[in-house]
C-alpha cells in the first residue's frame, strides 16, 4: 500500500514499484475514479499505464457516487485478480477512508432506502453545510462533530442512516464488527514530504494542470449540467476553475484559490495518515528516484518474510 497526501508522488512511485515487483497500480483516490477528470485528478497518464496494469483509474462517470464500499468491493475484486495473476497487487492512493476500508473493514449498515437519501440531499441543498450539520447535530452528535460542514457526502450518509434507522451512524460504526474484505498483511508505505516541498509541488502540479487542459475538462463538466452535489463537482480546483471560465475570477486568482484549498486538504491527509496507519513506513521527502533503493529493500523484506 502507498499513501501520501496530494503531490507526494505516490502515483510515481507506484509505477516504479510495479516495473521493479512485477505489479498491478490499484487506485484508492476517491476522485480519481471519474473518468472525466483526468487531469484535474492527476491521474496516471498513457505512458504511465503502459508500463504496468493500472486498475479503477476513470472507470466510473462524474454523474455517479462513489462511497466506500462501493470502492472496497472493486477493489477486492482487482487485488485477487492480480494475486491470481501471480502479480503483486499495489494499492495506492490519498484517500483515508478507503484505505481504512481496506485494512481493517466497514462496519455492516442496514441499506437505506434512496427516498431518504433524496430528501436529506435536498434538505443539504436548502440549508446549507453549517445548517445542515446544526440539524445533523440532534441526531448524531459524534458524527456531526466529526464531519467538516464542506463534506456534503458524509453529511448526507450520517443524516440518511439516522433517518432511517433510528440509530445514529456514529453508533454503527462503533458497535459494528468490522472484518477485513481480504485476508492479506500489506505492506504501508507513506510519502510524507516536508511541508515547504509539498506547497511547491502542489503550485507546480496545478500550473502543470492548466497547460495540459484542466480548463477545457472545467468547461466539459459545466456543460453536462451536472447535479453541483457530486463528488466529481468537489474535485479540487473545479469550484476555482468554473469560476474562472465563467469570467467570475481571473485565472492567478482561481490558481491561487485552488493552491490554498489544495494545501488545506494536504494537511488534513498528512494528520490523518499519521495517526491512522499504524506501523506505516514513513518516507519523509518527496518522491525521488534516490529513494528507491531504501523503499525496494523494505518492499522485498516484507515479501520474504511477511512484515518490513
Amino acid at each position: 500500500m502507498l499513501a501520501g497526501p496530494t503531490a507526494s508522488g505516490k502515483s510515481r512511485l507506484a509505477v516504479e514499484v510495479a516495473r521493479a515487483f512485477r505489479g498491478t497500480v490499484i487506485n484508492a483516490d476517491s476522485m480519481q475514479v471519474y473518468r472525466e477528470l483526468r487531469v484535474l485528478t492527476a491521474r496516471p497518464d498513457a505512458a504511465a499505464e503502459a508500463t504496468a496494469p493500472h486498475r479503477l483509474f476513470g472507470v466510473l462517470p462524474a454523474a455517479e457516487r462513489c462511497s466506500a464500499g462501493r470502492w472496497l468491493r472493486m477493489a477486492t475484486v482487482e487485488i485477487e485478480a492480480a494475486l491470481a495473476d501471480d502479480r503483486l497487487p499495489i494499492v495506492a492512493g490519498g484517500t483515508g477512508l478507503y484505505l481504512k476500508a481496506l485494512l481493517e473493514g466497514l462496519a455492516p449498515i442496514p441499506d437505506v432506502p434512496p427516498g431518504v437519501v433524496a430528501r436529506a440531499r435536498a434538505l443539504h441543498a436548502r440549508l446549507g453545510g453549517a445548517a445542515f450539520r446544526d440539524t445533523l447535530q440532534r441526531l448524531d452528535p459524534v458524527a456531526a462533530a466529526r464531519i467538516p460542514q464542506g463534506d456534503e457526502q458524509r453529511l448526507v450518509r450520517a443524516f440518511s442512516v439516522a433517518r432511517a434507522t433510528g440509530r445514529p451512524l456514529s453508533v454503527w460504526q462503533r458497535d459494528g464488527v468490522r472484518t477485513p474484505a481480504l485476508d492479506a498483511a500489506f505492506a504501508i508505505i507513506a510519502m510524507m514530504p516536508p511541508r515547504d516541498a509539498l506547497y511547491a509541488a502542489i503550485d507546480r502540479r496545478l500550473n502543470a494542470m492548466v497547460r495540459a487542459g484542466a480548463l477545457d475538462e472545467v468547461r466539459r463538466l459545466a456543460e453536462a449540467n451536472l447535479d453541483p452535489g457530486l463528488p466529481a463537482m468537489k474535485v479540487l480546483g473545479v469550484r476555482e476553475f468554473l469560476g474562472h471560465v465563467r469570467g467570475e475570477i481571473g485565472l492567478e486568482d482561481a490558481l491561487r484559490d485552488a493552491g490554498r484549498r489544495t494545501r488545506n486538504y494536504a494537511k488534513r491527509q498528512i494528520t490523518w495518515l499519521r495517526h491512522q496507519l499504524v506501523g506505516a513506513r514513513i518516507i519523509n521527502a518527496q518522491y525521488s528516484e534516490s529513494l528507491e533503493p531504501e523503499i525496494f529493500s523494505f518492499i522485498r523484506q516484507f515479501l520474504l518474510t511477511g512484515h518490513g
